[in-house]
C-alpha cells in the first residue's frame, strides 16, 4: 500500500507539473492531463510488451518468493486491470473476457497484454480533462473522480512495469527501458 501511495504521489506530481508548466516547442493543449495519460498508456504499452516478450516462455512461472504472482501472471494481471480500468474510467463497452490463466503459454498472454492497451487506447479517443470530476467505478465497489482514476491507472502501469523489470533482472536480463538510447 505504500509503494502504491508513493507511485500515485509520484504520478500526481509529474501530473501537475505537466499541467502547469507552459508548453515549450508544442501547441497548448486543452487537454493536458489527459494528454498525460495518453502519453504515459504509449509508452507503457511499449516497454510492458516488450518486457513480456523479452521473457522467455520458460520463465513465465518465475516468481521471487512464495507470496508473489508468476512472471505470467503480472502479464495476465496487467491485461485484465487494463480492460476493467478503461471501461470504468470512460464508459466504454466491455472488453470481451478472456479465458486465460497465469499459465497460459506466453504467445496468448503476450497478445491479450497487447490487445489490452489497444483497448485502453480505443477507450480514450474521446476522452478528455473535462470529464475528470465525474464520479468513476473503482475496485470493491468503490468510486472516485475520473482525476483520481486517471493517477491510479498511471501508476498502477508504473508499478507493473517495475515488477516485470525487476523479475527480468532477477533472471540476469535488462529489462526494456535499461538498454542505452532507449527510453
Amino acid at each position: 500500500m505504500k509503494v502504491l501511495k508513493s507511485a500515485t504521489l509520484s504520478v500526481a506530481v509529474l501530473v501537475i507539473t505537466i499541467v502547469l508548466l507552459p508548453p515549450v516547442g508544442r501547441a497548448q493543449s486543452s487537454n493536458p492531463v489527459t494528454d498525460a495519460l495518453k502519453a504515459s498508456l504509449q509508452r507503457s504499452s511499449r516497454n510492458m510488451a516488450a518486457a513480456a516478450e523479452q521473457m522467455p516462455a520458460e520463465k513465465y512461472n518465475f516468481k521471487p518468493t512464495d507470496g508473489s504472482r508468476t512472471f505470467g501472471g503480472i502479464v495476465l494481471h496487467i491485461g485484465n486491470a487494463n480492460r476493467m480500468a478503461c471501461h470504468w474510467l470512460t464508459g466504454a463497452p466491455e472488453a470481451a473476457k478472456n479465458n486465460l490463466t497465469a499459465s497460459s503459454p506466453k504467445a496468448e498472454l503476450v497478445a491479450s497484454l497487447k490487445s489490452s492497451f489497444d483497448y485502453c487506447s480505443k477507450a480514450l479517443e474521446n476522452f478528455n480533462d473535462s470529464k475528470l470530476n465525474e464520479k468513476v467505478p473503482f475496485y470493491g465497489g468503490r468510486t472516485m473522480s475520473a482525476a483520481a482514476s486517471v493517477l491510479a491507472l498511471a501508476g498502477d502501469w508504473d508499478d507493473h512495469y517495475s515488477q516485470e523489470a525487476a523479475y527480468l533482472r532477477a533472471n540476469g536480463m535488462l529489462p526494456p527501458t535499461a538498454h542505452h538510447g532507449k527510453p
